[in-house]
């Protein structure tokens, strides 16, 4: 009985121990070690990715696109488009009124000139030939002499005047502000950039 008792008791402490000791081994250490492992790499990798992946490549991509797309609209339309059409519709009106201007000054310049002093002329002229009974040949040869001379002295006069003056200046004058419009632009947006 002694015997018995001492060898199952010794044998079951032991193996209880033994047991138990194992027991904690395998699940307590083996449970907080595969804890700590897989809510380590878990949290890492759930954190890495998310946050990095998800927030700096997200940040980074929306910027650059926000800000690229954003730069070149407002670059573009505002400032490419923007300068073409005023300058378009600037130099456009500027040279419409410019042309009928000059086109109407050019009408009353030469046609009302033409014929006012034509007409002076004539009627001064024949007036006076009448009264000297001139030859009819004489006559008919200073008719078209005056008719010619009017007609290429105030054609010529009037369209080099209004021509030169007029065209010349105001094509000159077109270019030359949008250059400096264009370049006043330019400088502008170099100083805001800066």
């Amino acid at each position: 009985f002694i015997h018995t008792f001492i060898h199952m008791f010794i044998h079951t402490f032991f193996t209880y121990v033994y047991t138990y000791i194992r027991l904690y081994i395998r699940f307590y250490i083996r449970l907080y070690i595969r804890s700590y492992i897989h809510t380590f790499i878990h949290t890492f990798i759930h954190t890495f990715i998310h946050t990095y992946i998800h927030t700096y490549i997200r940040l980074y991509v929306h910027t650059f696109i926000h800000t690229s797309i954003h730069t070149f609209i407002h670059t573009f339309i505002h400032t490419f488009i923007h300068t073409f059409i005023h300058t378009f519709i600037h130099t456009f009106i500027h040279t419409f009124f410019t042309y009928v201007y000059t086109y109407i000054r050019l009408y009353i310049r030469f046609y009302i000139h033409l014929y006012i002093r034509l007409y002076i002329r004539l009627y001064i002229h024949t007036f006076f030939y009448i009264r000297l009974y001139v030859h009819p040949f004489v006559y008919t040869f200073f008719y078209i002499r005056l008719y010619v001379h009017t007609f290429i002295h105030t054609f010529i006069r009037t369209f080099l005047h209004t021509f030169i003056r007029t065209y010349v200046y105001t094509y000159i004058n077109t270019y030359i502000y949008t250059y400096v419009y264009i370049l006043q632009r330019k400088g502008k947006e170099k100083k805001s950039k800066i």
